[in-house]
């Protein structure tokens, strides 16, 4: 089983799998993601669904899509 991902909206940070995740803003609904200040991927509120796009090798699609529900679910977008 998974462990769910942990939001800190007023820190814009997600917790998963023992790594820690800083949302930055980009944009509405639009926002890049870090790992230690290193950008891993873009995850996107688009048409009533939450995306995730792995720019790097250090994460998966189906990471970046659990950061993207778990971001736009606790934001409520």
């Amino acid at each position: 089983m998974t462990t769910p991902a942990t939001v800190d909206v007023p820190g814009q940070t997600v917790s998963l799998g023992g790594t820690t995740y800083k949302i930055q803003p980009l944009a509405e609904d639009t926002f890049t993601v870090l790992v230690a200040g290193v950008p891993v991927g873009r995850i996107v509120y688009t048409w009533g669904a939450a995306n995730g796009v792995a720019e790097s090798e250090s994460v998966t699609e189906d990471t970046m899509y659990a950061i993207a529900e778990a971001w736009f679910g606790a934001t409520g977008a």
